[in-house]
């Protein structure tokens, strides 16, 4: 069985040190300020998944899973 990897993106962006902390991120994504595959996201919870291009802060990063 085959389950696919997803993170939210509030998570992505802690994670990635994009922002200190969840409620930093929680503005960045609600103020439209980041997008993902090229859209505006402002939904905090929007899962990405493995490829997903996303760009905040002035970096633009790309999903990996962890076996990558």
């Amino acid at each position: 069985m085959n389950v696919e990897e997803t993170i939210k993106l509030e998570q992505f962006l802690k994670l990635a040190q994009v922002t200190p902390t969840g409620g930093q991120a929680k503005l960045l994504i609600q103020s439209g300020q980041v997008r993902v595959n090229g859209v505006v996201e402002t939904r905090r919870g929007r899962k990405l998944r493995p490829g997903d291009r996303v760009e905040a802060g002035g970096e633009v990063l790309i999903v990996m899973s962890e076996e990558e």
